[in-house]
């Protein structure tokens, strides 16, 4: 099994269309001043493919010079959900079934937003969907079922997050307790935008939120939402000159498997692909900066499937309306790269990190 896991990692890594991957720094003990950690929702191996045979030109994935697997089932569950899966990212313990930010007897763990922001990093989140859902919520609140939205919302002020971009609205004025917390960013010293994305960042922190609830599908006319957005999050952040953390979620490539809708599948996974090598441009310049890209779980079962017994077709063909257990991918550029290659469990993204900005 070693064996064919070994020789399967160093096709993936071998299999270059176009272009080379990217270096990263020649001397491995150096240390990243930033983070920017990328989940594609529901995004397997299959999903990543997509670009392979519907991108004009290469897959971003390509520039990456590590790739490894990690493993992604709950305490309860051999299949996780997201709750459970991105509290193991942003906290580094395994949870149960829908938890959000709590340890398997439910009490709370801290995430690596928290920790890191006590040490003067700056931090942000940018989503697709609503930003109270379960990878988001799972670096910055504490609640044992993640559909408690209303709950979760009130976190996000602790939180003290720099800059926030998603939809989700609703949750925070609208209320069913009769609260705008708008009201409480605002004394908290936010910015916020509820109409459009701003061109530039602002001086003061920055809470963005478009819609009500999700964001639109990529195919109904998102635009470029989520590379614009990040870009703008990375031209805050690194203004910080103790560094900055900043998680990005494609959310949406998990929602159009789920909704069993191909076109919209296709348009999430390379529109997240587009904002990984926006990201990818700014690590190379930088040179400081440890870019991960993974996914919480692969929704779907989905496959790029043979038609009609003809090699030369291709048949995006989603199987399941829900999460499968199969491992998913983990990519990693920058300084520091090389812990994430291997074959692990997904507790350790959050260690790998942690033990990269160790003081």
């Amino acid at each position: 099994m070693k064996f064919i896991l070994n020789i399967f990692l160093m096709l993936l890594a071998s299999s270059i269309i176009g272009q080379q991957p990217l270096d990263s720094p020649a001397n491995p003990s150096e240390k990243p001043k930033n983070i920017i950690l990328m989940i594609g929702d529901g995004m397997g191996l299959s999903q990543i493919s997509i670009a392979n045979f519907y991108k004009d030109g290469p897959s971003n994935f390509e520039r990456f010079p590590v790739v490894g697997l990690i493993n992604t089932n709950s305490t309860t569950h051999r299949i996780t959900d997201s709750g459970a899966a991105a509290t193991a990212f942003a906290s580094g313990v395994k949870t149960f079934h829908q938890a959000v930010g709590v340890a398997n007897d439910s009490t709370a763990v801290p995430t690596i937003i928290e920790q890191l922001e006590t040490r003067n990093y700056a931090t942000g989140i940018v989503v697709t969907k609503v930003i109270v859902h379960a990878t988001p919520a799972a670096f910055y609140a504490h609640v044992p079922y993640r559909y408690d939205y209303d709950d979760i919302a009130p976190w996000l002020i602790k939180a003290d997050i720099d800059f926030i971009a998603g939809g989700g609205l609703q949750y925070f004025n609208k209320r069913p307790d009769g609260l705008n917390l708008l009201n409480e960013f605002r004394e908290a010293d936010y910015a916020i935008d509820t109409l459009a994305l701003p061109t530039a960042p602002t001086n003061k922190k920055q809470l963005i939120l478009l819609n009500d609830d999700d964001l639109p599908w990529k195919t109904n006319g998102r635009g470029d939402f989520l590379t614009d957005a990040t870009g703008l999050a990375i031209e805050k952040l690194k203004r910080n000159e103790d560094g900055f953390f900043l998680m990005v979620e494609g959310s949406l490539i998990d929602s159009a498997a789920h909704d069993e809708e191909l076109e919209y599948l296709i348009d999430e996974q390379l529109d997240f692909d587009n904002t990984i090598g926006s990201v990818l441009d700014f690590a190379v310049k930088d040179k400081e900066t440890l870019v991960i890209v993974t996914s919480d779980h692969e929704t779907g079962s989905f496959a790029l499937s043979m038609e009609d017994g003809n090699y030369d077709k291709i048949k995006p063909t989603i199987y399941s309306d829900d999460h499968s257990a199969t491992m998913v991918p983990v990519f990693a550029f920058g300084p520091g790269a090389e812990n994430f290659g291997g074959v692990y469990d997904n507790t350790r993204i959050y260690h790998k990190i942690m033990a990269l900005l160790e003081e």
